[in-house]
């Protein structure tokens, strides 16, 4: 299988309703291939909902060959047994990208707000409603689970247009200053 660097995969980590959104970049447009949910309620334990998860996740990765797995970081709670289930919902998702070979990139929920709304303090609501108007989309579930994981993939896509994208991971400053002499200043 070869992997598509132009899709990302994003995923809003849940142990009960996890999201997913698949985007396809094409001529600098983010396009929709897909964003909806799995549904592990069902699931009697949670190693059944964490092996689901994972198989899950990689029949995604094959059905659509995407390159990119763009998750959401689990958060401070007020509950930690939550924040353990998202944790373990999280790992499990990055464990099944890493064996199908994706590149792995992490968002805060606050980052991902911001990237889509501009506030990263916006709701779920507004993220959803955002995404609709940018991507010219309509969600085909209820779940806001969707909308969080296609956010995640359009913050990554967006992360990526930074001149600053990766340059502390592949080869920090002076790469980047190497590779743009012309935007240095001299004074």
């Amino acid at each position: 299988m070869k992997l598509r660097k132009d899709r990302i995969l994003g995923v809003d980590p849940g142990t009960n309703i996890l999201g997913f959104g698949i985007i396809e970049i094409r001529d600098k447009q983010p396009i929709v291939l897909d964003a909806n949910i799995i549904n592990l309620k069902a699931e009697e334990d949670q190693q059944s909902k964490l092996k689901e998860i994972f198989l899950q996740i990689q029949e995604i990765i094959e059905a659509y060959s995407t390159g990119i797995l763009a998750i959401e970081a689990p958060f401070y709670g007020k509950n930690p047994q939550s924040m353990l289930k998202l944790g373990r919902a999280q790992g499990v998702s990055i464990a099944a990208a890493m064996v199908m070979g994706l590149d792995i990139q992490e968002f805060s929920p606050k980052k991902i707000k911001k990237s889509i709304t501009g506030n990263g303090n916006a709701s779920k609501e507004q993220v959803n409603a955002m995404l609709q108007s940018t991507l010219n989309y309509k969600f085909q579930t209820k779940f806001l689970d969707a909308s969080d994981a296609l956010a995640t993939a359009l913050c990554a896509y967006y992360d990526s247009l930074s001149p600053l994208a990766n340059t502390t991971s592949k080869g920090g400053w002076d790469k980047f200053l190497k590779e743009n002499q012309e935007r240095i200043v001299k004074l």
